[in-house]
């Protein structure tokens, strides 16, 4: 793992974290300028990016973000903002591929930054469920999620944290059977292609976030 934040405490509290974990922390960086020598020297399995960074803390991480899956495809990267900016990461997160976006504010135990990253290094994607939440909390009466019930609600969190129909039904003590029927609901209610893939699924959220922003 790389670490990417300008904020020392931030960067050494997630740091340290991650070691309790097992993970192996080769670097870390206060600058984009940093991360993207970190990353070429050492090429980790993920790295760990705030999005507003030094000089101008508006997207230098972002911007090293996207060098760095040019230059170094099969790294993963875990996206970290205190803000809801999903927008300007768009194209990152449509790659679909050990890629994540993560609310600094929603992480609130160990658990939730290892769940993601092991997610991302298995190659899949994460989008924080806060985002779908506070999409549908701004609903409005033209607004497609506004046919879902609570509970596809719930199934479209979990499927934008980029979990599988199992994973779902776990979460939500129902039977796979019944998260079939309800994703096929969703995406033909938000119009959307019905697929089993999780990656398409993932895909299918953003598109649907990336269209309400615009």
């Amino acid at each position: 793992m790389v670490i990417a934040d300008d904020d020392v405490l931030v960067r050494e509290g997630i740091a340290s974290v991650l070691r309790e974990a097992g993970y192996d922390v080769v670097d870390q960086a206060g600058d984009a300028n940093a991360l993207t020598e970190a990353i070429r020297a050492h090429v980790p399995d993920v790295a760990v990016v705030d999005i507003r960074m030094p000089p101008s803390h508006t997207w230098e991480g972002l911007d090293a973000a996207r060098s760095i899956r040019q230059e170094f495809p099969q790294i993963g990267i875990l996206l970290l903002s205190a803000h809801v900016e999903i927008e300007t990461a768009i194209d990152l997160l449509e790659d679909g591929r050990r890629i994540g976006y993560l609310l600094k504010s929603t992480v609130l135990r160990a658990a939730d930054l290892t769940d993601a990253l092991e997610r991302i290094a298995a190659g899949r994607s994460v989008v924080d469920p806060a985002l779908v939440r506070e999409l549908v909390a701004e609903r409005h009466r033209d607004d497609p999620l506004a046919e879902l019930t609570s509970r596809e609600r719930e199934v479209l969190a979990l499927m934008a944290e980029g979990r599988s129909n199992n994973g779902i039904a776990t979460r939500l003590f129902i039977s796979e059977g019944a998260v079939q029927k309800h994703v096929r609901s969703i995406l033909a209610k938000l119009r959307l292609p019905v697929t089993d893939d999780d990656h398409r699924r993932v895909l299918a959220v953003l598109t649907f976030l990336e269209a309400r922003w615009n």
